[in-house]
């Protein structure tokens, strides 16, 4: 996109700009929450939508002048409405900024401080807003045996510790997934006023009905957040939780393939309390760029074409996944059913910081990660996470998760020799690697086939 404004008034800025650009252009993004808009959306977020401020909702504004805002809001509301299936007595928050403060939103609606609230364990797949909290090694003593139930520890990391008293449930050591037996147990014993699903690396689709059910024996009200199967769920690649949940949270900047912002979908009943959590309670005015960008995408994702991208880039996956079982790197729970691949590095050289620093080098972009059983630090961890949303929006399918493989199984091997090596000499060997800079050259010349529309 031709930027020749801020190429005169900003040209530090600009020269910033142009090699991120160059980076998304000539590098593949293997991020599992990260995607790649159209120009339409970057157009509408980029739109004098950002100039106008507008507290409140649309009819019930406290400023002046936002007729076309309400317009803009009410459009997002019933795209949403539309590309969820929402039932008759549910309705839509648009102006989360991001997914944590939608999570926080619904505790501030819901509960009252104090409550407890239970998610998933973070170093097996769940998420900060969650409730995140441990203790350090000198508090030991704070960990509760039960394998499959974590207590938290005095180290309240995310607000949402702070304010509430959070318990997590794990995965099962042997499976890696959800045991649902074991969660109702937990819930059963904990008591908790709200159950909350969804995370940042569990590979598994959620069985939410049983989660429901959970919930309703206990009393408590339960929130699936679907941040990143949010696309998969629209595109009709993964279940839906909208009409068994009481809450359903998500991103939009992930599978979904919108620009970055949050939404709330909820029973009428309780989004009344939610929207009041929003505003005035937690943000002043929506951004309504973000609005503005989040609704092309809505209208991109209620097209047939998006329902065919959402399966692929599931078949993606899953063709990763066995594509690199093949090299003998293991899958946490096997494989795959969404986006997401989890990868236990523990029988090879090198584990996650150091592979995804040699990917990155390699031309393919990861993230290191935590994963279930987890015995190292969250910034030196076992596991790496990768994703397919971002090039299956490329166009990139079966074939080139087979070489993406091919790729990364090459780099391990290359980069095993160093594995004793300190972080700072092993990068200096990885940046003098022929095989390496080679690789790199081949995973450009592939992006030059499945350009970016920059």
């Amino acid at each position: 996109m031709d930027k020749p404004n801020l190429k005169k008034q900003d040209p530090e800025l600009y020269n910033i700009l142009e090699k991120e650009e160059f980076k998304q252009q000539n590098k593949l993004s293997m991020i599992a929450s990260e995607n790649f808009t159209s120009k339409a959306v970057r157009e509408a977020v980029g739109s004098v939508f950002m100039n106008k401020y507008s507290e409140g909702y649309p009819g019930k504004r406290y400023y002046e002048g936002n007729y076309n805002i309400d317009e803009l809001e009410n459009l997002a509301i019933s795209r949403t409405k539309e590309l969820f299936e929402l039932p008759e007595d549910w309705e839509v928050n648009v102006q989360p900024l991001s997914g944590s403060p939608a999570n926080l939103a619904v505790y501030i609606g819901l509960l009252k401080p104090g409550d407890k609230i239970m998610g998933m364990y973070l170093p097996d797949g769940g998420h900060l807003s969650h409730g995140w909290s441990y203790s350090p090694k000198s508090e030991e003593a704070e960990f509760v045996p039960n394998a499959m139930f974590y207590q938290g520890g005095s180290r309240k990391v995310n607000v949402t510790s702070k304010f509430f008293e959070a318990v997590q449930y794990k995965t099962n050591p042997e499976t890696q997934m959800f045991d649902y037996e074991e969660i109702e147990k937990i819930a059963l014993e904990q008591k908790p006023k709200l159950i909350i699903t969804g995370g940042t690396a569990y590979p598994r689709e959620i069985d939410y009905k049983r989660m429901k059910a959970i919930a309703e024996k206990v009393d408590a009200y339960y929130l699936a957040d679907v941040a990143h199967e949010a696309g998969l769920i629209a595109g009709k690649a993964n279940k839906s939780p909208v009409g068994i949940a009481d809450v359903v949270t998500f991103t939009t900047h992930k599978t979904l393939r919108c620009n970055r912002g949050a939404m709330i979908l909820a029973r009428t009943d309780l989004m009344k309390k939610i929207n009041r959590a929003i505003f005035p309670g937690l943000q002043g005015g929506p951004h309504n760029h973000s609005i503005a960008g989040i609704t092309v995408g809505l209208k991109e994702a209620l097209s047939p074409e998006f329902q065919e991208y959402a399966a692929q880039i599931v078949k993606n996956a899953q063709k990763l996944a066995e594509s690199l079982m093949e090299f003998n790197f293991q899958m946490v729970t096997g494989g795959t059913d969404k986006h997401l691949l989890l990868i236990n590095l523990s029988n090879k050289p090198i584990l996650g910081k150091k592979f995804a620093r040699a990917l990155d080098y390699a031309g393919i972009i990861t993230n290191y990660n935590t994963m279930p059983g987890e015995t190292r630090p969250p910034a030196d961890p076992s596991a790496l996470r990768i994703g397919t949303p971002w090039i299956t929006t490329r166009g990139m399918k079966e074939t080139e998760m087979v070489q993406i493989a091919n790729w990364m199984n090459s780099v391990m091997e290359e980069v095993g020799k160093w594995a004793d090596l300190d972080f700072d000499i092993f990068e200096e060997n990885v940046k003098k690697s022929e095989l390496i800079s080679n690789i790199a050259k081949d995973v450009e010349k592939l992006c030059t086939e499945f350009p970016l529309d920059i």
